[in-house]
Protein backbone atom coordinates (compact mmCIF):
# COMPACT_ATOMS: atom_id res chain seq x y z
CA UNK A 1 0.00 0.00 0.00
CA UNK A 2 2.84 2.36 0.86
CA UNK A 3 4.48 1.81 -2.55
CA UNK A 4 1.16 2.51 -4.28
CA UNK A 5 0.78 5.81 -2.38
CA UNK A 6 4.35 6.83 -3.21
CA UNK A 7 3.76 6.08 -6.91
CA UNK A 8 0.48 7.99 -6.84
CA UNK A 9 2.10 11.03 -5.20
CA UNK A 10 5.10 10.89 -7.58
CA UNK A 11 2.81 10.68 -10.64
CA UNK A 12 0.67 13.55 -9.38
CA UNK A 13 3.73 15.74 -8.77
CA UNK A 14 5.22 14.93 -12.20
CA UNK A 15 1.93 15.66 -13.95
CA UNK A 16 1.56 18.92 -12.05
CA UNK A 17 4.96 20.06 -13.32
CA UNK A 18 4.08 19.70 -17.02
CA UNK A 19 3.30 23.24 -18.24
CA UNK A 20 0.10 23.32 -20.25
CA UNK A 21 -0.55 27.04 -20.49
CA UNK A 22 -0.93 26.92 -24.29
CA UNK A 23 -3.60 24.20 -24.59
CA UNK A 24 -7.16 24.90 -25.64
CA UNK A 25 -9.43 25.63 -22.67
CA UNK A 26 -12.44 27.78 -21.77
CA UNK A 27 -10.35 30.96 -21.68
CA UNK A 28 -8.56 30.23 -24.99
CA UNK A 29 -10.75 27.84 -27.01
CA UNK A 30 -8.20 27.60 -29.84
CA UNK A 31 -5.12 27.27 -27.68
CA UNK A 32 -2.18 29.60 -27.91
CA UNK A 33 1.14 29.64 -29.75
CA UNK A 34 3.96 28.44 -27.52
CA UNK A 35 6.80 31.00 -27.68
CA UNK A 36 9.30 28.10 -27.53
CA UNK A 37 7.85 26.47 -30.67
CA UNK A 38 9.71 26.97 -33.97
CA UNK A 39 8.93 30.53 -35.16
CA UNK A 40 7.32 29.11 -38.31
CA UNK A 41 4.52 27.67 -36.15
CA UNK A 42 3.13 31.21 -36.33
CA UNK A 43 2.59 30.76 -40.11
CA UNK A 44 -0.94 29.59 -39.29
CA UNK A 45 -1.64 32.26 -36.63
CA UNK A 46 -4.08 34.26 -38.81
CA UNK A 47 -6.06 31.05 -39.50
CA UNK A 48 -6.49 30.10 -35.83
CA UNK A 49 -10.18 30.18 -34.94
CA UNK A 50 -13.38 29.31 -36.78
CA UNK A 51 -14.30 30.25 -40.34
CA UNK A 52 -17.46 29.97 -42.40
CA UNK A 53 -16.43 28.71 -45.83
CA UNK A 54 -17.72 27.92 -49.28
CA UNK A 55 -16.16 24.82 -50.84
CA UNK A 56 -16.43 24.08 -54.57
CA UNK A 57 -14.98 20.95 -56.20
CA UNK A 58 -14.91 19.61 -59.73
CA UNK A 59 -17.40 16.93 -60.70
CA UNK A 60 -16.56 13.75 -62.62
CA UNK A 61 -17.38 15.54 -65.91
CA UNK A 62 -14.75 18.18 -64.96
CA UNK A 63 -17.30 21.00 -64.54
CA UNK A 64 -17.45 22.82 -61.21
CA UNK A 65 -19.99 21.43 -58.75
CA UNK A 66 -22.42 23.38 -56.60
CA UNK A 67 -20.79 25.34 -53.77
CA UNK A 68 -21.09 23.68 -50.37
CA UNK A 69 -21.10 25.40 -46.99
CA UNK A 70 -18.65 24.27 -44.34
CA UNK A 71 -16.92 25.41 -41.18
CA UNK A 72 -13.18 25.17 -40.84
CA UNK A 73 -11.64 25.43 -37.38
CA UNK A 74 -7.93 25.76 -36.62
CA UNK A 75 -6.42 25.46 -33.14
CA UNK A 76 -3.05 25.01 -31.50
CA UNK A 77 -2.30 21.54 -30.11
CA UNK A 78 0.65 19.84 -28.41
CA UNK A 79 0.83 22.69 -25.88
CA UNK A 80 1.09 25.31 -28.64
CA UNK A 81 3.73 23.51 -30.71
CA UNK A 82 1.54 22.37 -33.64
CA UNK A 83 -1.77 23.13 -35.34
CA UNK A 84 -4.84 20.96 -35.86
CA UNK A 85 -7.76 21.76 -38.14
CA UNK A 86 -11.19 20.28 -38.70
CA UNK A 87 -13.75 20.80 -41.45
CA UNK A 88 -17.46 20.10 -41.04
CA UNK A 89 -19.30 20.07 -44.37
CA UNK A 90 -23.03 20.25 -44.98
CA UNK A 91 -22.99 16.98 -46.96
CA UNK A 92 -21.69 15.07 -43.92
CA UNK A 93 -18.12 14.66 -45.18
CA UNK A 94 -15.62 15.87 -42.63
CA UNK A 95 -11.85 16.01 -42.52
CA UNK A 96 -8.94 17.28 -40.53
CA UNK A 97 -5.19 17.66 -40.40
CA UNK A 98 -2.38 17.75 -37.91
CA UNK A 99 0.19 20.35 -38.95
CA UNK A 100 3.68 20.27 -37.47
CA UNK A 101 6.72 22.32 -38.47
CA UNK A 102 9.96 20.33 -38.29
CA UNK A 103 12.88 22.70 -37.87
CA UNK A 104 15.50 20.15 -39.00
CA UNK A 105 13.99 20.03 -42.50
CA UNK A 106 12.56 23.58 -42.46
CA UNK A 107 9.23 22.17 -43.67
CA UNK A 108 5.67 21.81 -42.57
CA UNK A 109 4.38 18.22 -42.46
CA UNK A 110 0.62 17.97 -42.69
CA UNK A 111 -1.15 14.69 -41.97
CA UNK A 112 -4.66 14.56 -43.46
CA UNK A 113 -7.60 12.34 -42.51
CA UNK A 114 -11.27 12.13 -43.50
CA UNK A 115 -14.47 10.30 -42.64
CA UNK A 116 -15.10 9.52 -46.32
CA UNK A 117 -12.81 6.51 -46.32
CA UNK A 118 -10.64 4.65 -43.85
CA UNK A 119 -7.25 6.22 -43.21
CA UNK A 120 -5.04 3.44 -41.82
CA UNK A 121 -1.92 5.45 -42.73
CA UNK A 122 -1.97 9.24 -42.77
CA UNK A 123 -0.47 10.76 -45.90
CA UNK A 124 2.00 13.58 -45.35
CA UNK A 125 1.92 16.85 -47.26
CA UNK A 126 5.14 18.88 -47.21
CA UNK A 127 5.86 22.54 -47.75
CA UNK A 128 5.99 25.94 -46.20
CA UNK A 129 5.61 29.67 -46.64
CA UNK A 130 6.11 31.11 -50.09
CA UNK A 131 5.74 34.87 -49.88
CA UNK A 132 2.40 35.54 -48.20
CA UNK A 133 1.05 32.07 -49.02
CA UNK A 134 1.45 28.61 -47.50
CA UNK A 135 2.10 25.98 -50.17
CA UNK A 136 2.01 22.21 -49.55
CA UNK A 137 2.68 19.26 -51.88
CA UNK A 138 1.79 15.58 -52.03
CA UNK A 139 3.20 13.42 -54.81
CA UNK A 140 0.41 12.31 -57.15
CA UNK A 141 0.26 11.05 -60.73
CA UNK A 142 -2.23 12.56 -63.17
CA UNK A 143 -4.97 10.23 -64.51
CA UNK A 144 -2.82 9.71 -67.65
CA UNK A 145 0.18 8.62 -65.54
CA UNK A 146 2.16 11.87 -65.72
CA UNK A 147 4.30 12.50 -62.64
CA UNK A 148 3.31 15.47 -60.53
CA UNK A 149 1.88 16.71 -57.28
CA UNK A 150 -1.37 17.74 -55.74
CA UNK A 151 -0.55 21.26 -54.56
CA UNK A 152 -2.48 23.07 -51.86
CA UNK A 153 -2.16 26.83 -51.52
CA UNK A 154 -3.49 29.00 -48.70
CA UNK A 155 -3.51 32.60 -49.94
CA UNK A 156 -5.13 35.97 -49.28
CA UNK A 157 -4.48 35.17 -45.61
CA UNK A 158 -5.59 37.83 -43.16
CA UNK A 159 -7.29 38.16 -39.79
CA UNK A 160 -10.59 38.23 -41.75
CA UNK A 161 -10.13 34.91 -43.55
CA UNK A 162 -8.28 33.15 -46.35
CA UNK A 163 -8.61 31.35 -49.68
CA UNK A 164 -7.55 27.76 -50.34
CA UNK A 165 -6.84 26.15 -53.70
CA UNK A 166 -6.18 22.48 -54.50
CA UNK A 167 -4.72 21.73 -57.91
CA UNK A 168 -2.71 19.12 -59.75
CA UNK A 169 0.64 20.39 -61.05
CA UNK A 170 3.35 18.72 -63.11
CA UNK A 171 6.83 18.33 -61.60
CA UNK A 172 8.06 21.64 -63.09
CA UNK A 173 4.82 23.43 -62.11
CA UNK A 174 4.39 24.68 -65.68
CA UNK A 175 1.00 22.97 -65.97
CA UNK A 176 -1.72 23.18 -63.34
CA UNK A 177 -5.28 21.99 -63.10
CA UNK A 178 -7.44 23.37 -60.25
CA UNK A 179 -9.81 20.78 -58.78
CA UNK A 180 -11.03 22.32 -55.53
CA UNK A 181 -11.37 25.84 -54.15
CA UNK A 182 -12.46 27.14 -50.76
CA UNK A 183 -13.13 30.72 -49.62
CA UNK A 184 -13.26 31.30 -45.85
CA UNK A 185 -14.34 34.20 -43.65
CA UNK A 186 -13.63 34.32 -39.91
CA UNK A 187 -16.72 34.08 -37.72
CA UNK A 188 -17.72 36.99 -35.53
CA UNK A 189 -17.21 35.08 -32.28
CA UNK A 190 -13.45 34.97 -32.80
Amino acid sequence: MRIFLLLLVATTVMNAQVPTMYVANAAQPYGKLNPEAPPETADYAPLIGKCNCTSTARKADQSWGEPQQMTWTFKYIMNGNAVQDETLKEDGSHSGSIRQFIADSSKWYVHYYSNIGPTPVLSAWEGGKRGDSIVLYNEQKAPNGTDGFFRITFNNISEKGFNWLGEWVNTTETFLYPTWKIVCTKTEDD
